[in-house]
């Protein structure tokens, strides 16, 4: 029972947080907010005034409340005008004042939606490499997108459902304690609560199934679209069935989690119809019982009849309501703790702007572990000068791309530091500390755009000559060529439609197009043939001589050029030099050398 109690108070205090958090944006359009208010009370006292023109209308026709000689005379002309006329204008009133509400409040919601869903794609483009690469990329869309929707659905239930009940409800108990008997008044209030409280307390125990169901839809979805991803290695490994018994099992459990849920759902429904059945034969039965006895007209028992179906049916509605506004706050509730993520980089509060001009890129003692207990790199150190190139070399799993990432910030070192000049580049703007730095790495990704579109995405305000020399750089000038459709070449999803070494083309065309300071090459020519390599390392040659330029390499070939080539073994720099003085040292890089050497004649 504490267990119980403990959880519900989690949950309560979870719904408060999501419904603090979207306050702000709605206090941002008060005005409008207010007005949309004050139009919803002008259509729920339109609403309400019906049944009571309805009561005067049918009195005024009571028969039997007429003396003989006027009952004779009755005729359609004899009814009260003035009491139809105002009853279809109620009605009209009730309409529009609720048609009026909804436009003021509609740009509301739109607009906080969409402030919140740029809130929300920006924070998780701040946030650092390891969140990313622990994500889930099909669990991580379904929660934006459920999230987006159910602050949607929060925004407008609110004002367009639950506060108009409310109003309306107020109204009708004032109505019917000043015009009938207080017993009315009480037995419909009494009525309504006794359905709130019993949805509440029953939608409530049906969260956990709520969440629960959400859960294996988001692993069923993550399945999915993690195979349809990695569709190739599916095929290669004829391991079709396999992902479908996996997906199907994923779905079995969803199913299992869905269908708990509507049972919930059906008790739901059950219990609030009855409590609704209840209300009604119970105020039909005195209103029928005043009426025989003489303490109320007709017309009063009309109006009794009206406010019933004006206040109960939207139950049944309030009922379906108050269960989506649990599900859209779970569901929320997802979608703020990805707003709740904190980066784990160190962002300084009074950045410094980066130099022009920099003597030198240190790496001064740098250590670093990807999850706190094997160290990836200890305590290296090397410099490249400005306007040099260094190359990286060492064996797999040496830390040679994660130096890359450290100087990106994808990461921050555990200790030493990364230093632009005499600056520690955690001290710098981290936007502008990245914008000097143009990477081609070793797995290039594209979007699922034209090839025109991925060449610019390094500049996409160069111009049409800036793109024609990145391309000719890069060596795609004859590939392009030979496309019908040339620039305008859909590349397909992640570029598949491309080979290894043309997508790595494009990255270096676009990589020339952003014009850094700094060059970052993560073996960015392993996919490419002797011929095409040979041609893209002269024309790099030539980009970067005024360029510093950071060369993770596994062929050696490449990089004899480099002012200074720095070996890594197991996170430690074992030796650094030129081509020639390492060879000469006859250590790791002379055996890695002979090693190459001996491969290439043997092939």
């Amino acid at each position: 029972m504490r267990h119980m109690a403990s959880q519900t108070d989690d949950n309560a205090k979870a719904d408060w947080r999501v419904i603090r958090g979207l306050f702000p944006y709605l206090w941002s359009y008060r005005g409008r907010v207010l007005f949309a208010l004050l139009l919803l009370v002008c259509a729920k006292a339109s609403n309400v005034l019906i049944p009571v023109s309805l009561k005067y209308i049918v009195d005024a026709l009571d028969q039997s409340q007429l003396p003989p000689e006027a009952v004779s005379m009755l005729t359609p002309m004899a009814i009260p005008l003035a009491l139809v006329i105002g009853y279809g204008a109620l009605r009209f009133s009730a309409v529009l004042f609720g048609e009026l509400r909804d436009a003021v409040f509609g740009r509301v919601a739109e607009r906080t939606l969409s402030e919140i869903s740029i809130k929300l794609f920006n924070h998780l483009h701040r946030l650092d490499l390891s969140f990313h690469l622990e994500r889930k990329t099909g669990a991580l869309s379904r929660d934006m997108e459920r999230g987006t929707s159910g602050i949607s659905f929060l925004l407008r239930s609110i004002v367009f459902s639950v506060a108009p009940i409310v109003i309306e409800l107020i109204m009708v108990a004032w109505i019917l304690a000043v015009t009938t008997d207080p017993v009315f008044a009480v037995v419909v209030v009494a009525g309504v609560v006794s359905y709130v409280v019993f949805s509440v307390w029953m939608t409530n125990k049906r969260s956990r199934f709520v969440r629960r169901a959400n859960t294996e839809d988001s692993k069923a979805n993550t399945r999915a679209i993690d195979s349809l991803l990695n569709f190739e290695t599916v095929k290669y490994f004829n391991n079709e069935a396999y992902e479908a018994e996996r997906y199907q099992q994923d779905l079995r459990r969803r199913e299992d989690a869905k269908v708990t849920n509507h049972l919930g759902l059906a008790a739901l429904n059950s219990g609030q119809a009855l409590i609704i059945a209840v209300s009604v034969t119970a105020v039909m039965y005195l209103a029928a019982a005043r009426v025989a006895s003489g303490a109320m007209t007709l017309g009063d028992l009309a109006m009794v009849n009206a406010f019933l179906l004006q206040v109960f049916m939207p139950l049944n509605i309030l009922g379906f309501i108050y269960r989506e506004v649990r599900r859209c706050l779970i569901d929320v509730e997802s979608m703020f703790k990805l707003l709740g993520h904190r980066s784990k980089l160190t962002i300084c509060p009074q950045p410094l702007a980066v130099a022009d001009d920099f003597d030198a890129l240190r790496f001064d003692r740098v250590s670093f572990s990807y999850d706190g207990r094997r160290k990836v790199l200890n305590n290296v150190s090397f410099d490249i000068p400005k306007g040099s190139k260094v190359a990286l070399v060492g064996s797999s799993g040496s830390g040679k791309s994660t130096l890359g990432r450290l100087l990106f910030r994808f990461y921050d070192v555990d200790s030493g530091a990364v230093r632009f000049g005499d600056e520690n580049i955690n001290q710098l703007d981290v936007d502008d500390w990245r914008q000097q730095l143009g990477v081609v790495p070793q797995d290039t990704v594209l979007f699922n755009e034209t090839l025109g579109a991925n060449l610019r995405y390094g500049d996409p305000t160069c111009s049409d000559e800036e793109l024609a020399e990145a391309i000719a750089h890069a060596d795609l000038t004859q590939f392009i060529a030979k496309l019908p459709d040339g620039l305008e070449t859909m590349v397909g999803e992640r570029g598949l439609k491309l080979s290894g070494g043309e997508k790595q083309r494009v990255s270096i065309a676009r990589m020339l197009l952003k014009k850094p300071q700094i060059m970052i090459f993560d073996e960015a020519t392993s996919a490419l043939d002797s011929r095409s390599e040979q041609s893209i390392l002269a024309a790099l040659a030539s980009v970067a001589k005024d360029h510093t330029s950071l060369v993770i390499a596994h062929r050696l070939s490449t990089i004899v050029d480099a002012d200074n080539i720095v070996v890594l073994h197991e996170g430690r720099v074992v030796e650094q030099g030129s081509h020639q003085q390492l060879l000469a040292l006859k250590q790791h890089y002379f055996a890695m050398w002979n090693l190459q050497q001996q491969s290439q004649q043997s092939d």
